[in-house]
């Protein structure tokens, strides 16, 4: 029986060693990095929101970015905005 547990433990090792070596070499693609910032900025996931309303209902493509007070934010905005209002996003809300 200690056979049969050190035999599962060794394969475990083997392959958790095989699996950590396979992975080290990957690396996040710059657009990944940036699209997973993106998704956690509030800015950025307002614009596109508020994009997409503008886009379904007619409007014209005027983004309200003063609603932001520090430029980074209404940059963010505006970037956001603009994706929703072109259809480029696949986030679904």
């Amino acid at each position: 029986m200690e056979k049969l547990i050190t035999l599962a433990l060794a394969v475990a090792v083997c392959l958790g060693t095989t699996a950590m070596l396979a992975n080290s070499g990957r690396r996040p693609s710059p657009t990944r990095i940036a699209e997973a910032q993106m998704a956690t900025d509030g800015a950025y996931r307002d614009g596109l929101y508020l994009g997409k309303l503008a886009a379904q209902s007619g409007l014209p493509p005027l983004a309200p970015s003063g609603r932001w007070a520090t430029e980074r934010d209404r940059a963010s905005f505006l970037a956001g905005y603009q994706r929703g209002f072109s259809g480029g996003a696949s986030e679904n809300h």
